[in-house]
């Protein structure tokens, strides 16, 4: 492995069906190949107690409100950072994580229309004092990101079409006010060309 004196904490973000998880894959074997050692993990669900909440955000058939599907996010982040992406990028690893802090502001703060102010401030809490290196945003049409999910949907990719416009809209805002972390991949284009830019940008990093 290359000599990293920290890790790298690289977060790919987007709405359901961008196909960020392709993606993610495609590049940590391109990196392995590179020799450098790399984590992949994903919120939630990237530790024990978050793959519990992974099922109650995502499976749960019963209601949840906004606040408290916000605060199980926010849960599930302050316990991933702990005990898997501060351990990791502390030991020189690559941590490619499949969703983070951009994924609550622009579900729970654009989507659901919640308090951005307050999302902001609790993320900052949940992620113990860091934020990802880079971040890497697959925006997709709308109609294209519905077919790509198919039939079978979890809870959140169950919601309507105008909550992941407000959802992608979100998004957009958030590369435009932070241009040097969020980077804007074009995801409509064929999985190659995709993969082709990602690796454009993470050359720069690396």
């Amino acid at each position: 492995m290359y000599g990293l004196k920290r890790g790298l904490f690289i977060s790919f973000e987007g709405i359901d069906g961008c196909g960020k998880t392709t993606q993610i894959e495609l590049l940590k074997d391109y990196l392995i190949e590179k020799k450098y050692e790399i984590i992949v993990t994903l919120e939630p669900g990237g530790c024990d107690i978050g793959k519990k909440l992974r099922e109650i955000l995502l499976f749960n058939k019963s209601f949840v409100s906004d606040t408290a599907e916000m605060f199980l996010y926010l849960a599930d982040r302050a316990q991933h950072v702990e005990e898997v992406i501060l351990k990791n990028i502390n030991e020189g690893r690559i941590v490619l994580c499949d969703r983070c802090i951009d994924s609550t502001v622009a579900y729970q703060g654009y989507g659901r229309k919640g308090n951005i102010e307050q999302i902001n401030l609790l993320n900052k809490i949940a992620m113990n004092g860091i934020k990802p290196d880079l971040t890497i945003l697959f925006d997709v049409d709308i109609k294209i990101a519905q077919k790509r999910v198919g039939n079978i949907k979890d809870r959140m990719e169950k919601e309507n079409i105008e909550f992941h416009k407000r959802v992608r809209e979100g998004y957009l805002e958030l590369a435009k006010e932070n241009p040097e972390r969020i980077k804007v991949i074009n995801s409509n284009q064929e999985i190659e060309k995709v993969f082709f830019d990602l690796r454009e940008i993470i050359s720069k990093v690396i």
